[in-house]
Parts: structure tokens; C-alpha cells; sequence
């Protein structure tokens, strides 16, 4: 029986620091956009967000709310669809013309047809007001560990180069290289894509939204950034070919793990 007893404790110790582990590992990185009016319940949810080490942005306005979506390009969007310049749900299906971050709703509104029109606009989850820390913790984290994959082999590997897509981070020749969130999504995306050719425009969608200025300039001075990181001769590069007045291409994977 103490066995047993010592054999059960043990699998709950290790499945503790595992779920611990796992929480640390995307709490690390996490960008959450949180919008909401209600004074109260807005610090509150920036309190939860803190706690779990998230980097928190906020905003008091649907407006405000998309315009920051574009510039920051969220993990995750926390918001109320009770927003005195726009509607919630207009809200939701805006966010959801250009990207699939998940997006939970968190309001006083707890009607059946208030979730259902919030959950088919492209919300991903609802939650009702007042709700329990712990309980909104947790469906965050689920929210989360969905689009951020923790699986093994999800990488890419060429070369010197590897990319772990899990872990956020890109090691080439052995040592760790460092990058701007904005400079490793756009890595990221081609890395996704390699093989391909990925075009101005769809990645100055990807990265900085629907509205984003036509113009290449702002992706041509990160493109020289990561350029400068990765490639030894950046004049002449290896791993991310230019394709004049089209975009970019990504040498090939020399793994099947990628996407």
C-alpha cells in the first residue's frame, strides 16, 4: 500500500513540473492584447494576465484595440464585446479577416445568443463575468498551448540553421541567435514556407496586418537585420533568396518537420 502510495505521489510531483514547465514555456514569450471598458474588471484581467508572466498590452476602446492588434500582432486578444465605438462582434470578425490568434470574450453578457454570435463572429472561447482567476488562467493557457505547438520535431533545419519553432529559437552553428519579435515572425513565416516563395505583400500582411503600407521599405530594413545574423555573406545570401519585385524564398528544409 505505501508502494502504491509513494508510486502515485511521485506521477503527481512529475506531472506537476511538467504542467509547470509547459506554462513557463509560453507564459516566457506571450504577447496579450486586453480590451475592455469596465475599470474594474479591466485591472483585474491585467492582474491575471501579470501574474502569469504574459506581456500585457491594453486598450479602453474597440478602436484602439485593432489598431494595436496591427502593430504588436498579439498571442492572444482578451476582450468584452460591450464596447461604447463599435460592436464586439464586428470587432471579432475584423480581427478575424487577417489572422487567427485566439480570442476569448470575457462579459457580462451571458445569454445563449450572445456566445453563439461571439463564438461563430471567430471567437474561440467565452467566458462570463464574474468568473473565477484560476478557471480564466487555465482557459488562456489552453487557448495558448493550441497555437503555440509543444510538440517534438516542429523545426527546421538547413545548413548551419535550425529553427525551433516550439521554443521560439534559432541557432545557427551551434550557438543561439537572438532576433526582435518582429524579425523572428518573419523568419518564422518563410521557415513555414521554405521551398517557396512568399510574397511583399503577404508577409507585410502576416506581420503587421491588414492595413499595412504597401510600400517594402519596413520589411527590407528587418530582412537586412536577419540577414545579418544569419547569412555569413549578407550580400550573397544562403538561407533567404530575393525574388526582384515578388518576395522572398527560404532554402528548403532538409527536414519533413516542418508545418
Amino acid at each position: 500500500m505505501r508502494h502504491f502510495w509513494n508510486v502515485t505521489y511521485e506521477a503527481n510531483v512529475i506531472n506537476r513540473r511538467r504542467y509547470y514547465m509547459e506554462k513557463n514555456r509560453i507564459s516566457d514569450r506571450v504577447k496579450v492584447l486586453l480590451v475592455d471598458e469596465d475599470e474594474s474588471t479591466f485591472y483585474l484581467l491585467r492582474r491575471v494576465l501579470q501574474r502569469e508572466n504574459y506581456k500585457v498590452y491594453t486598450s479602453r476602446s474597440a478602436r484602439q484595440g485593432m489598431e494595436m492588434s496591427t502593430s504588436i500582432c498579439p498571442d492572444l486578444i482578451l476582450m468584452d464585446v460591450q464596447l461604447s465605438d463599435m460592436d464586439g462582434v464586428e470587432m471579432i470578425r475584423w480581427i478575424r479577416e487577417w489572422t487567427d490568434c485566439p480570442i476569448i470574450v470575457v462579459s457580462e453578457q451571458n445569454s445563449c445568443t450572445d456566445k453563439v454570435n461571439a463564438l461563430y463572429a471567430g471567437a474561440d472561447d467565452y467566458v462570463v463575468k464574474p468568473f473565477h482567476e484560476k478557471e480564466l488562467a487555465a482557459r488562456i493557457h489552453t487557448a495558448l498551448r493550441r497555437r503555440i505547438p509543444s510538440g517534438q520535431g516542429m523545426y527546421y533545419e538547413a545548413g548551419d540553421l535550425k529553427i525551433d519553432f516550439s521554443k521560439r529559437q534559432v541557432i545557427l552553428a551551434g550557438e543561439e541567435v537572438h532576433f526582435s519579435p518582429v524579425e523572428y515572425r518573419i523568419l518564422e513565416c518563410l521557415a513555414l514556407n521554405s521551398g517557396a516563395v512568399v510574397t511583399y505583400q503577404m508577409l507585410l500582411e502576416k506581420i503587421w496586418g491588414p492595413y499595412a503600407s504597401s510600400g517594402s521599405r519596413i520589411l527590407r530594413v528587418n530582412m537586412t537585420n536577419i540577414r545579418k545574423k544569419i547569412e555569413a555573406v549578407p550580400m550573397n545570401p544562403m538561407y533567404i533568396i530575393t525574388i526582384p519585385r515578388v518576395g522572398y524564398r527560404m532554402l528548403e528544409s532538409q527536414t519533413a518537420s516542418v508545418g
